[in-house]
């Protein structure tokens, strides 16, 4: 079975490879793919008076579904007594229009520069990945699939955050991760009354409020061998009128490789939201469970369950609990060439989980709709793709 590797974490933290004393890469993926779904509306925006409107079943090409895709340049250049220099600037695009992921934003998915110590760890500053993204990354059955695995409940719609200062470190089988965010630097539009503080964490670094929009976390992970195990925190402080609110999340994994061929895995993230009066917006518990079979060296399956416990929206204690089951087969063609089927079923809710508990985040990020309409109660959605790494 192929290992999993935090391909979004801080260069060469995680790998052993060799590397020359200065050394500049052009890397990248691109994804797309043909997906149908059923029953799906309209994202709940103020330009709608938050109605998604009827059900309507949708044929499209998306870009990105294994994977988002991306193009990046990473390098570092030996300092001498162990000691490196290092950068990354990663930029998402969407493949079937050619446009930025992110308006306005060139390196949307990573931007940062810093220093790599062989005895002291690894200190990097800029737009990066939170603790806790970081730390579940190898947890999860469809490793963050950009279709269909729901990143944005799991995680938080600020799984990437500017202004951040990221320290980490391995010793032997253990990984520790911390970061802090002057100003994690996501905004989205309001889905509902309420959506503004549980989705806003705003630019910061505004004189005169420290605490606004700040985030912060930790992560440990424990691979000695076929069993790993992770515990993580995350927090951020999104500005809400003249105060800041306070989003906490807390979660453990964890995860067995038999035979080299079958990895299981699953988890729970504890989730909070609270408002600038201290009311709670949003109370959940997430739970997920899943296996990646390798059942030939180029031929892989992936299953995955996901189930969200909504014990508290915005007063509300009585909401359909969403969950969804995800099936993917994935055939490699070569080492770099990949032809995947993905398949997701969710119920009281669209796929990714898209709700009111969510924020309808994820359609806000990958700028497409997975709301479901009025009336409906569960989604199915099916998409063939390739994917290409360089």
């Amino acid at each position: 079975m192929r290992e999993r590797i935090l391909t979004c974490a801080a260069v060469g933290l995680f790998s052993g490879a060799a590397h020359a004393q200065s050394s500049v890469t052009l890397y990248g993926v691109v994804d797309t793919n043909l997906e149908y779904m059923n029953r799906v509306g309209s994202v709940p925006l103020p330009t709608n008076l938050y109605n998604p409107g009827a059900g309507h079943s949708v044929t499209r090409m998306n870009s990105g579904g294994v994977a988002g895709s991306r193009w990046g340049l990473r390098g570092e250049e030996d300092l001498g007594a162990g000691m490196k220099s290092l950068f990354v600037l990663e930029s998402g695009f969407q493949a079937d229009t050619g446009a930025l992921e992110m308006n306005n934003t060139l390196f949307d998915r990573q931007a940062y520069v810093g220093l790599r110590s062989n005895k002291f760890g690894q200190l990097t500053f800029g737009r990066q990945y939170t603790s806790l993204f970081l730390g579940l990354a190898n947890f999860m059955p469809a490793a963050y699939a950009v279709q269909y695995e729901p990143i944005g409940v799991i995680a938080g719609p600020n799984f990437r955050e500017n202004n951040t200062v990221q320290y980490a470190a391995v010793a032997g089988p253990v990984t520790a991760i911390a970061h802090w965010s002057f100003g994690v630097g996501i905004t989205l539009p309001p889905t509902s009354p309420f959506a503004q503080q549980v989705m806003v964490g705003g630019n910061g670094e505004v004189p005169g409020r420290a605490r606004g929009d700040t985030g912060y976390g930790a992560a440990l992970i424990y691979t000695p061998g076929a069993f790993g195990f992770t515990i993580d925190y995350d927090q951020y402080n999104p500005s809400i009128a003249q105060g800041s609110g306070t989003n906490r999340r807390v979660a453990v994994a964890a995860s067995y490789t038999f035979d080299g061929k079958t990895k299981v895995m699953g988890g729970y993230r504890w989730g909070q939201n609270k408002d600038q009066h201290s009311l709670t917006v949003l109370r959940d518990d997430y739970y997920w469970v899943g296996a990646n079979y390798q059942l030939t060296p180029a031929f892989e399956l992936t299953l995955e369950y996901d189930y969200q416990n909504v014990r508290n929206l915005n007063g509300s204690v009585t909401v359909a609990n969403p969950w969804q089951l995800l099936f993917m087969a994935k055939y490699s063609l070569s080492k770099r060439t990949d032809l995947y089927v993905s398949t997701a079923y969710a119920r009281n809710a669209g796929l990714m989980l898209e709700s009111a508990a969510s924020g309808y985040g994820a359609s806000l990020l990958l700028n497409n709709t997975y709301a479901p309409a009025n009336g409906q109660t569960s989604m199915i959605g099916v998409a063939a793709g390739v994917r290409h790494i360089f």
